[in-house]
């Protein structure tokens, strides 16, 4: 039909018509948003992969679109369980929140469809979360595990080594398989040498321990 009211009327008639409007195409339509997702189970921070839950822990539990079953808040009981909609009793201590969520989804699936749980440690305050740091320290005491918290972290927190300290001698005890590891670490250098290749990384539950010395 363009090709002929071309021959009739000419392209300046065409472009008139164009401009008010003469239907060419179909109108292109508005790409759909993309499906929303349920997120991925995680920790504290998102990814505590290491992370173990103790007693005393407190949990947020987040169910995918089904808000009536999460909490926020949730204690984990001196017997390591905790309790929430339609689960009245799971073990939550001596799990990662990983691995908790995967229990909890299992758990879940006899009741709604595909559900997906998130749990993240609130407040960590339990024995299993927290890092010890005895003997010739300033401050000797449990601090709070966090992600990325590394020895020199520990040491500062528990106000640094005493005059009376062997720093080379210290050592980091650590559960591995129900078995403990013995790392040895040389504080005094990595205080005041700067030797970086003493501040290892710490897990839930390791503990420092700095002996006096000798002399």
């Amino acid at each position: 039909m363009l090709r002929s009211a071309s021959r009739i009327w000419g392209p300046s008639f065409l472009g008139a018509l164009l401009a008010i409007g003469w239907p060419s195409a179909a109108p292109a339509q508005a790409p759909k948003p993309p499906a929303a997702t349920p997120p991925a189970a995680a920790g504290i921070g998102a990814t505590a992969k290491n992370y173990v839950i103790g007693p005393g822990d407190v949990l947020d539990i987040f169910v995918w679109q089904n808000p009536d079953l999460s909490q926020k808040s949730v204690p984990v009981r001196p017997d390591g369980r905790i309790s929430t909609p339609l689960i009245a009793n799971i073990v939550a201590a001596g799990k990662t929140p990983v691995e908790l969520a995967q229990d909890m989804d299992k758990a879940l699936g006899a009741y709604i469809r595909s559900p997906r749980v998130t749990v993240i440690v609130s407040r960590a305050v339990g024995v299993l979360s927290q890092i010890q740091v005895i003997g010739q320290v300033t401050r000797p005491e449990s601090i709070a595990y966090h992600e990325g918290m590394t020895v020199l972290d520990a040491v500062l927190a528990a106000g640094g080594l005493t005059p009376y300290a062997a720093g080379n001698r210290a050592k980091l005890e650590r559960k591995v398989d129900g078995r403990v590891e013995t790392l040895h670490l040389k504080l005094s250098n990595l205080i005041n040498k700067g030797d970086l290749s003493q501040n290892l990384a710490l897990q839930p539950g390791d503990v420092l321990v700095v002996p006096e010395s000798l002399f």
